[in-house]
């Protein structure tokens, strides 16, 4: 399926690697020129030349801290006009005793998680209510619709990103400019392995085991984790031309781990 936006161009935030990377991936695959943003300039690079061979299409690396005032500027003058916004971050730490989080763990989690994603919305969807078109996706988490003590950290902010978002699609969607949330659940990123390959090394049994075990424990129905893939194809779905009646949503993307009949 066609999903009309080849030629528009889009910001995509912490599109190195895992869920981001495969945002830009298959927006690239629809025609999407990409301004990619990372901390990390060698895999940013080398996921952009990737991606770019791979689709064809003109993938941008821009080495930035997306967190910080100096870094969405710089982000913004590579792209000043985006049809499209994503955002998305590396995920704060697991936190098992919610005491243990720390003050600096909240302005941290709060500044990349919550600031700076209000902050480019603010910086971009006027134009594009001005110019009648625009697509806004931001890849939070399942912990923002039900959460859990490990999740804390990324579930509170991303709840009230998705509050604020949710707000502001009602506002610009008569300017078919439409705002959406991806609410992924467990999955096979860079992160997600490091973590569970640590877990896995504690208790002395592989990574596969570890993840069937964790799957168990929290009742995934798929009995897995997913695929950073899956996440960055609805991406492109919720930016295509079909999805102009669908805003203010947020999907929830688990496998079936949570239970809820809405």
């Amino acid at each position: 399926m066609d999903l009309g936006i080849r030629g528009r161009k889009a910001i995509v935030n912490g599109g190195s690697a895992g869920m981001g990377r495969s945002a830009v991936l298959s927006l690239a695959r629809e025609g999407v020129e990409c301004f990619v943003s990372a901390r990390t300039e060698d895999r940013l690079v080398k996921a952009c030349e990737e991606i770019a061979a791979e689709t064809g299409s003109k993938v941008h690396p821009i080495c930035a801290d997306h967190s910080t005032e100096a870094g969405r500027a710089k982000i913004l003058a590579a792209c000043p006009e985006p049809d499209i916004l994503v955002g998305t971050c590396s995920p704060p730490p697991m936190t098992p005793d919610y005491r243990a989080i720390s003050d600096a763990d909240w302005r941290e989690a709060i500044d990349i998680s919550l600031l700076s994603p209000i902050a480019f919305m603010r910086a971009v969807v006027d134009g594009m209510a001005q110019r009648g078109w625009g697509r806004v996706v931001n890849i939070a988490t399942v912990a923002a619709k039900y959460p859990g003590e490990i999740r804390a950290l990324s579930g509170s902010t991303r709840a009230a990103l998705a509050n604020y978002c949710v707000a502001v699609s009602k506002v610009v969607a008569k300017h078919n400019v439409i705002i959406n949330n991806l609410l992924p659940g467990m999955h096979h990123s860079a992160f997600v392995e490091k973590q569970f390959t640590e877990r896995a090394a504690a208790k002395g049994i592989t990574y596969a085991e570890e993840v069937a075990e964790f799957s168990r424990e929290w009742r995934i129905a798929a009995e897995r984790f997913g695929d950073c893939d899956d996440v960055g194809d609805m991406v492109a779905v919720f930016c295509s031309q079909q999805a102009n009646y669908i805003t203010g949503q947020s999907l929830v993307i688990d496998g079936g781990a949570t239970t809820s009949v809405f």
